[in-house]
């Protein structure tokens, strides 16, 4: 697969496997792609600027001070305009880095500010690998949808034999393709994704909620746009950011999420369900603040539209995805949920379980599918459980899938 006028951005840190880090230049080259280099002051001493630049045609970037090449503000420049980033090798130092936010030189300053899939090659000692603290980070920057190639297995330059070698520069350029094979599974197709959780006022002050974070639905949102998917979605209120790309249209209360809902179904090729929405809202609002009386209170409560049941009546030739959150009895619920509501694939998690609860940068999930198969897979990071979704959506709309994961 060619990489022609993707962008990348290739961060080099100060490690002996930095010698290699030429030859993923010169094959990522070759594939078309076009090559920017920041290097850190430490690279430099394992490998010159002058190669790099030789080999990528580009300016290389080490001084975050000096005067800008191509853009300014050089480091935002580059963090907006680039496809993905492949930090090669990188160090348990800038792997730390990474994981806490320091920005202390224009390869850590970039990879703050970008916003474009980042891979990182891990490449240092076997003991430094396994030291906790790299390993918290590893797992940090994994849960940030953060993707990590390698590390290998064999003799390294400090004598010993292990794991924490940088993986070789086929491999790494071998995943990159495999990236961006994937960024065209969904392109030409526009989908919409709803997340977070609704809000149904009671006063002015107060509302009915539950604890939906919006983390998955916003997680989805980001793997259907590097499908190339044009991707809406329609968000409850929440802090997190819109991904790049992405189209956010916002909301507070379930009636608002049908109306915006329903109005862009026909247009749409996908749709996935899932936002917390609430089931109920109090039947009448309070123009003024409820006071305190010291008594019982009463609330009615009013049954909200079924969004999903809705989209399953009308749909066409779309395909619907939902999601089932359950405290007990997941599979039999889950499925019943899949056949009531008409969706193509039903996403089931038990909330109760460890690292699948609302707020929990992780999810475990099983897929269900109308024909009575099923996907189950383990705890991973929410990102990855999206990037999963979206390999079967691609599945079901027939798209040519040049490579899996």
């Amino acid at each position: 697969m060619m990489l022609t006028e993707k962008k990348i951005l290739v961060g080099i840190t100060g490690g002996i496997a930095a010698y290699k880090t030429a030859e993923v230049v010169r094959l990522l080259c070759k594939l078309q792609a076009q090559i920017h280099v920041a290097m850190t002051k430490s690279a430099t001493e394992f490998i010159t600027p002058l190669t790099l630049r030789s080999l990528s045609s580009n300016p290389v970037y080490v001084d975050l001070f000096n005067e800008p090449k191509l853009w300014n503000v050089e480091h935002i420049g580059l963090a907006e305009h680039v496809d993905a980033v492949i930090v090669a090798p990188a160090t348990a130092n800038i792997l730390a880095k990474m994981a806490t936010g320091i920005a202390d030189d224009f390869l850590s300053t970039v990879l703050l500010a970008v916003r474009a899939p980042i891979f990182v090659a891990p490449a240092m000692n076997h003991a430094m690998y396994h030291h906790p603290a790299t390993q918290v980070n590893l797992a940090l920057l994994k849960q940030r949808g953060v993707h990590v190639i390698g590390p290998g297995t064999g003799f390294q330059a400090c004598g010993t034999d292990g794991d924490g070698r940088m993986s070789e520069p086929a491999e790494i350029v071998e995943s990159l393709t495999r990236f961006f094979a994937g960024s065209a599974w969904l392109k030409g197709k526009k989908a919409l994704v709803t997340a977070g959780g609704t809000q149904e006022p009671l006063d002015p002050v107060r509302y009915l909620g539950n604890r939906s974070s919006g983390r998955m639905g916003y997680a989805i949102a980001q793997a259907l746009q590097e499908a190339g998917a044009e991707t809406i979605l329609v968000s409850a209120p929440t802090d997190l950011q819109t991904p790049q790309g992405v189209t956010r249209i916002g909301v507070q209360t379930a009636l608002e999420m049908y109306d915006a809902v329903l109005g862009l179904f026909p247009e749409m090729d996908v749709v996935i369900k899932a936002a917390a929405v609430a089931d109920y809202r109090p039947s009448v609002e309070a123009e003024q603040k409820i006071k305190k009386t010291g008594t019982s209170c009463t609330l009615e409560l009013v049954p909200n539209p079924d969004i999903l049941a809705e989209l399953g009546r009308k749909k066409t030739s779309q395909v619907l995805v939902g999601f089932a959150a359950e405290t007990e009895n997941l599979l039999v619920n889950a499925t019943l949920k899949m056949q009531k509501k008409n969706v193509d694939l039903l996403v089931a998690n038990d909330i109760t379980k460890p690292g699948a609860g609302f707020g929990s940068p992780t999810n475990i999930v099983s897929f269900l599918f109308p024909d009575g198969s099923r996907m189950d897979f383990p705890q991973l990071n929410k990102l990855e459980v999206a990037r999963h979704l979206v390999r079967e959506i691609a599945r079901l709309l027939g798209m040519e899938m040049e490579t899996k994961e």
